[in-house]
């Protein structure tokens, strides 16, 4: 396995950077740098208490998960790996106390995929995603899901498509906030269909879902652990799924990539640690995620989670990351979405 400086290194290994005085490639860099790292770096690690920072609150899906894997940590590495909750500015408070840690292992930034999205909104921050972030691995992913209102006449995702063009702007799509998830979501679907919608942003998610629900908003995008109960009851009608495979929690749902190829928005999250942690050190991590993965109590959660396990390497965590901020930031660009 191979590890380099940054994301961007990863991703470019012969992208020049900056060393020993003059440039020279990722790899070379990486060979100058080798010598000054410990080589007993991953046996010693952790010898303390390890801080995995979660930029969200308490209770979600991202917390879920990192207290889960935190736990398996401290069971397997003998030391205690805690949760740091730190929600704010979608999640742009938590990964910039975690950039500016320092860079031997002991913090660990638990993101997901908002803030890929978050990176290219706002326009002011202190850091760069791609460069200033070692992977680890993505842990999971989960599907989001395009859900109506009973009284919205339409079965099909092209039923929908059929009726938003013919009633331009008055189909009414409610999301957690601009910028969110959800409205990202939103705004792919109609430069992908090529239809006008109306978006309505909500504080939260839950706002949403009620809005949804009581048929103030005729249509939304969630998350499995929100979405399916509705949806089973039949509170609200489940039309797709925004990953790219049809997911086991809802396999009678298709994909809205194979209806419009490319649509892609499903909610990940993964791992990082701050650019310059020892190689060694995320090679334990990562052996260390790989192994927590397969243990049932986590993969049974994640499946009951509607979620999937991932468990790729930190090069291919580099390149998703990577395609994710191109990706988002060409549809926030033509759709003019400005942080809140």
């Amino acid at each position: 396995m191979k590890f380099m400086l940054s994301l961007a290194d990863l991703v470019n290994p012969d992208r020049p950077v900056r060393g020993a005085g003059h440039l020279v490639s990722g790899i070379a860099a990486v060979a100058l740098l080798t010598p000054a790292i410990p080589p007993v770096a991953a046996q010693t690690y952790p010898a303390r208490t390890t801080r995995i920072v979660v930029p969200t609150a308490p209770g979600g899906g991202s917390d879920t998960q990192a207290r889960l894997i935190g736990k398996r940590f401290t069971e397997s590495m003998g030391q205690p790996f805690v949760i740091d909750n730190r929600p704010g500015a979608s999640g742009l408070i938590g990964a910039e106390l975690v950039v500016r840690a320092p860079a031997d292992g002991y913090t660990i930034l638990f993101a997901t995929s908002q803030i890929a999205v978050s990176a290219m909104l706002v326009k002011k921050i202190s850091f760069d995603l791609v460069r200033d972030f070692a992977p680890i691995s993505q842990i999971s992913f989960a599907a989001q899901y395009l859900m109506v209102h009973p009284s919205v006449p339409a079965r099909t995702v092209q039923d929908f498509v059929v009726l938003a063009k013919k009633n331009p702007g008055k189909l009414n799509g409610g999301s957690s906030g601009a910028g969110s998830a959800n409205h990202i979501a939103i705004e792919m679907l109609k430069q992908a269909a090529g239809i006008s919608v109306t978006h309505i942003p909500y504080r939260s998610g839950a706002p949403s879902i009620a809005a949804l629900i009581g048929g103030e908003t005729d249509f939304t995008f969630s998350g499995a652990v929100t979405a399916l109960p509705h949806v089973r009851s039949g509170k609200v009608r489940g039309l797709a799924v925004t990953s790219t495979k049809r997911t086991s929690a809802a396999p009678n749902l298709p994909t809205l990539d194979s209806i419009y190829p490319g649509f892609d928005s499903a909610n990940w999250y993964a791992m990082f640690v701050p650019v310059g942690t020892p190689p060694a050190i995320i090679g334990k991590l990562h052996s260390e995620t790989i192994a927590a993965l397969k243990t049932p109590e986590i993969r049974d959660f994640m499946t009951s989670e509607g979620a999937e396990l991932v468990g790729n390497t930190p090069a291919e965590l580099a390149a998703h990351l990577r395609r994710e901020v191109e990706r988002y930031g060409k549809v926030i660009k033509a759709a003019n979405i400005r942080a809140e």
